[in-house]
Protein backbone atom coordinates (compact mmCIF):
# COMPACT_ATOMS: atom_id res chain seq x y z
CA UNK A 1 0.00 0.00 0.00
CA UNK A 2 1.60 3.01 -0.79
CA UNK A 3 1.61 6.10 1.91
CA UNK A 4 -1.37 7.96 0.25
CA UNK A 5 -3.48 5.05 -0.07
CA UNK A 6 -2.67 4.14 3.94
CA UNK A 7 -3.41 7.95 5.26
CA UNK A 8 -6.57 8.10 2.97
CA UNK A 9 -7.85 4.64 4.48
CA UNK A 10 -7.14 6.07 7.95
CA UNK A 11 -9.10 9.14 7.65
CA UNK A 12 -12.01 7.47 6.21
CA UNK A 13 -12.18 4.96 8.57
CA UNK A 14 -12.16 8.10 11.09
CA UNK A 15 -14.58 10.33 9.16
CA UNK A 16 -16.66 7.23 9.01
CA UNK A 17 -17.10 6.67 12.07
CA UNK A 18 -17.09 10.51 13.36
CA UNK A 19 -20.62 10.65 11.02
CA UNK A 20 -23.10 9.14 13.19
CA UNK A 21 -21.80 10.87 16.43
CA UNK A 22 -21.97 14.21 14.39
CA UNK A 23 -25.71 13.98 12.88
CA UNK A 24 -26.52 13.27 16.89
CA UNK A 25 -24.38 15.80 18.26
CA UNK A 26 -25.92 19.12 19.82
CA UNK A 27 -23.01 21.32 17.24
CA UNK A 28 -24.74 20.24 14.43
CA UNK A 29 -28.36 20.85 15.18
CA UNK A 30 -30.08 18.62 13.00
CA UNK A 31 -32.86 18.64 14.31
CA UNK A 32 -33.35 22.25 13.92
CA UNK A 33 -31.92 21.73 9.95
CA UNK A 34 -34.60 19.19 9.44
CA UNK A 35 -37.04 22.38 10.21
CA UNK A 36 -35.19 24.41 7.70
CA UNK A 37 -32.02 26.09 9.68
CA UNK A 38 -29.33 27.43 7.54
CA UNK A 39 -25.87 25.35 8.52
CA UNK A 40 -24.02 28.13 7.03
CA UNK A 41 -22.61 30.80 9.00
CA UNK A 42 -22.31 34.59 8.49
CA UNK A 43 -18.67 34.88 7.43
CA UNK A 44 -19.36 32.37 4.45
CA UNK A 45 -23.05 33.60 3.44
CA UNK A 46 -21.44 37.49 3.51
CA UNK A 47 -18.65 36.48 0.79
CA UNK A 48 -20.85 33.97 -1.42
CA UNK A 49 -23.91 36.86 -1.61
CA UNK A 50 -26.76 35.97 -3.93
CA UNK A 51 -26.48 32.57 -5.46
CA UNK A 52 -29.98 32.07 -6.70
CA UNK A 53 -29.47 30.37 -9.99
CA UNK A 54 -25.84 29.35 -9.34
CA UNK A 55 -24.07 25.87 -10.10
CA UNK A 56 -21.93 25.32 -6.66
CA UNK A 57 -19.22 22.36 -6.33
CA UNK A 58 -18.66 22.01 -2.59
CA UNK A 59 -16.05 20.30 -1.78
CA UNK A 60 -15.64 18.41 1.19
CA UNK A 61 -19.38 18.83 2.15
CA UNK A 62 -19.30 15.83 4.94
CA UNK A 63 -22.90 15.03 5.61
CA UNK A 64 -24.66 17.35 3.60
CA UNK A 65 -26.24 20.31 5.40
CA UNK A 66 -23.81 22.89 4.15
CA UNK A 67 -24.57 21.76 0.45
CA UNK A 68 -28.62 21.31 1.29
CA UNK A 69 -28.28 24.84 3.20
CA UNK A 70 -26.58 26.33 -0.15
CA UNK A 71 -29.61 24.76 -2.40
CA UNK A 72 -32.06 26.52 0.09
CA UNK A 73 -30.35 29.85 -1.04
CA UNK A 74 -31.70 28.99 -4.68
CA UNK A 75 -28.03 27.38 -6.05
CA UNK A 76 -27.51 24.09 -7.97
CA UNK A 77 -25.27 21.80 -5.99
CA UNK A 78 -23.08 19.48 -6.09
CA UNK A 79 -21.29 18.16 -3.03
CA UNK A 80 -18.44 15.84 -2.45
CA UNK A 81 -16.56 13.95 0.11
CA UNK A 82 -14.39 10.42 0.63
CA UNK A 83 -16.49 9.29 3.36
CA UNK A 84 -19.06 6.41 2.30
CA UNK A 85 -21.26 6.74 5.13
CA UNK A 86 -21.11 10.84 5.27
CA UNK A 87 -22.35 10.61 1.58
CA UNK A 88 -24.92 7.96 2.05
CA UNK A 89 -26.21 10.23 5.30
CA UNK A 90 -26.33 13.28 2.94
CA UNK A 91 -28.36 11.32 0.46
CA UNK A 92 -31.06 10.38 2.93
CA UNK A 93 -31.33 14.01 4.38
CA UNK A 94 -31.44 15.58 1.02
CA UNK A 95 -34.68 13.23 0.30
CA UNK A 96 -36.11 14.03 3.59
CA UNK A 97 -35.74 17.44 3.24
CA UNK A 98 -36.69 17.28 -0.31
CA UNK A 99 -33.24 18.83 -1.81
CA UNK A 100 -32.50 18.22 -4.86
CA UNK A 101 -28.59 17.98 -4.15
CA UNK A 102 -26.11 15.52 -5.94
CA UNK A 103 -23.57 13.89 -3.85
CA UNK A 104 -20.56 12.13 -4.89
CA UNK A 105 -18.61 9.51 -2.71
CA UNK A 106 -14.45 10.39 -3.93
CA UNK A 107 -11.17 10.98 -2.84
CA UNK A 108 -10.92 14.61 -3.46
CA UNK A 109 -8.27 13.98 -6.12
CA UNK A 110 -9.92 11.51 -7.93
CA UNK A 111 -13.19 13.67 -8.53
CA UNK A 112 -11.87 14.53 -12.61
CA UNK A 113 -12.63 10.35 -12.72
CA UNK A 114 -15.96 11.06 -11.37
CA UNK A 115 -17.29 14.94 -12.48
CA UNK A 116 -17.17 16.40 -15.82
CA UNK A 117 -18.20 19.71 -15.83
CA UNK A 118 -17.56 23.08 -14.62
CA UNK A 119 -19.54 25.52 -11.84
CA UNK A 120 -20.21 29.21 -11.23
CA UNK A 121 -18.66 28.46 -8.12
CA UNK A 122 -16.62 26.66 -5.43
CA UNK A 123 -17.10 26.49 -2.03
CA UNK A 124 -15.26 24.71 0.57
CA UNK A 125 -15.53 26.06 5.00
CA UNK A 126 -13.69 24.82 8.19
CA UNK A 127 -11.12 22.56 8.80
CA UNK A 128 -10.84 20.98 4.93
CA UNK A 129 -7.78 21.61 3.70
CA UNK A 130 -5.77 19.82 6.49
CA UNK A 131 -6.28 16.39 5.23
CA UNK A 132 -4.99 17.41 2.14
CA UNK A 133 -0.88 16.72 1.58
CA UNK A 134 -0.91 18.53 -1.84
CA UNK A 135 -2.45 22.55 -2.10
CA UNK A 136 -1.17 22.37 -5.67
CA UNK A 137 -3.51 19.36 -6.47
CA UNK A 138 -6.01 21.25 -4.50
CA UNK A 139 -5.92 24.42 -6.79
CA UNK A 140 -5.52 22.84 -9.63
CA UNK A 141 -8.84 21.14 -9.00
CA UNK A 142 -10.77 24.30 -7.89
CA UNK A 143 -9.53 25.95 -11.40
CA UNK A 144 -9.99 22.57 -13.33
CA UNK A 145 -14.01 22.81 -12.21
CA UNK A 146 -14.61 26.64 -12.21
CA UNK A 147 -16.34 28.13 -15.45
CA UNK A 148 -14.16 31.09 -16.73
CA UNK A 149 -14.83 34.13 -14.04
CA UNK A 150 -16.31 31.57 -11.98
CA UNK A 151 -15.72 32.30 -7.85
CA UNK A 152 -13.97 30.19 -5.50
CA UNK A 153 -15.28 31.21 -2.10
CA UNK A 154 -12.85 29.13 0.83
CA UNK A 155 -13.01 29.75 4.80
CA UNK A 156 -11.03 27.90 7.02
CA UNK A 157 -9.54 27.92 10.20
CA UNK A 158 -6.88 29.49 10.80
CA UNK A 159 -2.87 27.89 10.60
CA UNK A 160 -1.80 29.77 13.54
CA UNK A 161 -4.68 27.45 15.31
CA UNK A 162 -3.44 24.41 14.00
CA UNK A 163 0.23 25.31 15.97
CA UNK A 164 -1.19 24.92 19.40
CA UNK A 165 -2.09 21.24 21.57
CA UNK A 166 -5.56 20.20 21.88
CA UNK A 167 -5.59 22.58 25.38
CA UNK A 168 -3.91 25.86 23.88
CA UNK A 169 -1.16 26.10 26.69
CA UNK A 170 1.68 25.04 24.25
CA UNK A 171 3.16 25.91 20.64
CA UNK A 172 3.48 21.92 20.01
CA UNK A 173 3.32 21.95 16.49
CA UNK A 174 4.88 24.04 12.62
CA UNK A 175 3.14 26.30 11.28
CA UNK A 176 3.51 24.50 8.27
CA UNK A 177 5.23 21.63 7.02
CA UNK A 178 4.92 19.26 4.60
CA UNK A 179 5.27 16.05 7.07
CA UNK A 180 2.12 14.53 8.20
CA UNK A 181 0.70 14.44 11.84
CA UNK A 182 -0.21 11.17 12.41
CA UNK A 183 -1.97 11.13 15.95
CA UNK A 184 -5.28 9.83 17.85
CA UNK A 185 -7.76 11.58 19.26
CA UNK A 186 -10.30 11.07 21.52
CA UNK A 187 -13.61 12.32 21.31
CA UNK A 188 -14.31 14.63 18.23
CA UNK A 189 -14.89 18.21 17.94
CA UNK A 190 -18.60 18.06 17.88
CA UNK A 191 -18.38 15.88 20.76
CA UNK A 192 -15.62 16.07 23.35
CA UNK A 193 -16.73 13.40 25.22
CA UNK A 194 -17.53 10.45 22.53
CA UNK A 195 -16.50 7.29 23.54
CA UNK A 196 -14.20 7.30 20.20
CA UNK A 197 -10.32 7.08 20.27
CA UNK A 198 -9.10 6.92 16.23
CA UNK A 199 -6.27 7.80 14.10
CA UNK A 200 -5.98 10.64 11.63
CA UNK A 201 -3.25 11.81 9.56
CA UNK A 202 -3.56 15.71 8.77
CA UNK A 203 -1.42 18.37 7.41
CA UNK A 204 -0.41 22.24 8.54
CA UNK A 205 -0.94 24.09 5.62
CA UNK A 206 0.44 28.01 5.78
CA UNK A 207 -1.40 30.62 3.93
CA UNK A 208 1.10 31.06 1.26
CA UNK A 209 0.42 27.37 0.54
CA UNK A 210 -3.26 28.08 -0.17
CA UNK A 211 -2.58 31.52 -1.88
CA UNK A 212 0.55 30.98 -4.11
CA UNK A 213 -1.23 27.72 -5.70
CA UNK A 214 -4.14 29.31 -6.54
CA UNK A 215 -2.31 31.70 -8.17
CA UNK A 216 -0.27 30.16 -10.31
CA UNK A 217 -3.50 27.82 -11.22
CA UNK A 218 -4.79 31.24 -13.04
CA UNK A 219 -7.03 32.41 -10.03
CA UNK A 220 -6.97 36.30 -9.30
CA UNK A 221 -7.49 36.64 -5.39
CA UNK A 222 -9.97 38.91 -4.96
CA UNK A 223 -10.50 39.18 -0.97
CA UNK A 224 -8.28 37.90 2.02
CA UNK A 225 -9.64 38.31 5.55
CA UNK A 226 -8.64 37.19 8.99
CA UNK A 227 -10.75 36.92 11.89
CA UNK A 228 -9.77 37.12 15.90
CA UNK A 229 -12.38 34.45 16.42
CA UNK A 230 -14.32 30.83 15.33
CA UNK A 231 -17.95 30.76 14.49
CA UNK A 232 -18.05 27.36 16.27
CA UNK A 233 -17.18 26.09 19.72
CA UNK A 234 -15.35 22.99 17.97
CA UNK A 235 -12.14 23.32 20.63
CA UNK A 236 -11.17 23.26 23.59
CA UNK A 237 -11.30 25.98 26.33
CA UNK A 238 -13.58 28.14 24.24
CA UNK A 239 -15.96 31.03 25.53
CA UNK A 240 -18.86 32.77 23.39
CA UNK A 241 -17.94 36.35 23.80
CA UNK A 242 -20.42 37.26 21.28
CA UNK A 243 -23.73 35.62 19.87
CA UNK A 244 -22.07 33.17 17.46
CA UNK A 245 -18.65 33.68 18.03
CA UNK A 246 -15.92 32.04 20.45
CA UNK A 247 -12.31 32.51 21.18
CA UNK A 248 -9.60 30.75 23.33
CA UNK A 249 -10.80 32.13 26.81
CA UNK A 250 -7.15 31.80 27.84
CA UNK A 251 -5.82 33.77 25.30
CA UNK A 252 -5.46 37.39 25.95
CA UNK A 253 -5.37 39.10 23.49
CA UNK A 254 -6.95 36.91 21.06
CA UNK A 255 -5.25 34.73 17.98
CA UNK A 256 -6.11 34.77 14.58
CA UNK A 257 -8.69 31.47 14.23
CA UNK A 258 -10.39 31.90 10.70
CA UNK A 259 -9.46 33.14 7.28
CA UNK A 260 -11.27 33.63 4.28
CA UNK A 261 -10.49 33.40 0.39
CA UNK A 262 -12.57 34.69 -2.27
CA UNK A 263 -10.84 34.29 -6.00
CA UNK A 264 -11.75 34.91 -9.30
CA UNK A 265 -10.66 32.24 -12.12
CA UNK A 266 -8.85 34.08 -15.38
CA UNK A 267 -10.88 33.55 -18.45
CA UNK A 268 -7.62 33.20 -20.04
CA UNK A 269 -6.31 29.99 -18.04
CA UNK A 270 -6.29 26.92 -19.14
CA UNK A 271 -6.56 24.00 -17.36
Amino acid sequence: MNPEDHYLEINRTAWNNKTEIHIASDFYDHANFLKGKSSLKPIELHLLGDIKGKSILHLQCHFGQDSISLHRLGATVTGVDFSDKAIDEAKKIAIETNADVRFICCDLYDLPQHLNESFDLVFTSYGTIGWLPDMDRWAGLIAQFLKPNGKLVFVEFHPVVWMFDDDFTTVQYPYASSEPIHETYTGTYADQSAPLTQEYVMWNHGISEVLSPLLSHGMEINSFHEYDYSPYPCFRNCVEFEPGKFRIKHIIPSIPMVYAVTATKNPGSVQ
